[in-house]
């Protein structure tokens, strides 16, 4: 009987063993089921980090290139409006050049005819005698038949 025993009193320890083991076992499986899911955690809080930080440089950036496409707009526009102004100015002293022209134009062309009608005329020498000799001209006066 004491064999029987003691065989039963290993057979329940090796029983209390297997199911300490077990035990155990569904421990460590456990804390590495929960280990694993930390990590997995952590990698995805990590990249969800790197990705709001991504989209945050990336819309810093798209701010500052707006900012300077503005910027840029804006100096084009001055340019544009700058340009336009000289056209204009140098359109005006054109056409105040050409008034100044057409007015002394005109003021000399009223001194050439005040002075013309004013002009004395050169006086002829006689019909037909120009400076006072003939040229070719008679008249029955200056041909004498006899």
């Amino acid at each position: 009987m004491n064999i029987q025993l003691e065989k039963m009193k290993q057979k329940q320890e090796c029983e209390k063993r297997k199911r300490i083991a077990e035990e155990k076992h569904k421990e460590w499986v456990q804390k590495k089921r929960e280990e694993e899911r930390r990590e997995r955690e952590r990698k995805l809080s990590k990249e969800m980090a790197e990705k709001t930080t991504k989209e945050l440089e990336k819309m810093q950036l798209q701010e500052k290139a707006e900012v300077k496409y503005k910027e840029w707009l804006k100096k084009k526009r001055a340019e544009e409006t700058e340009k336009k102004k000289k056209e204009k100015e140098k359109e005006k002293e054109r056409e105040a050049e050409l008034q100044e022209k057409k007015a002394r134009s005109e003021k000399i062309f009223k001194e050439w005819l005040h002075n013309t009608r004013n002009k004395p005329r050169p006086v002829l020498n006689g019909y037909g005698f120009p400076h006072g000799k003939s040229t070719g001209l008679y008249f029955y006066y200056t041909y004498i038949v006899t």
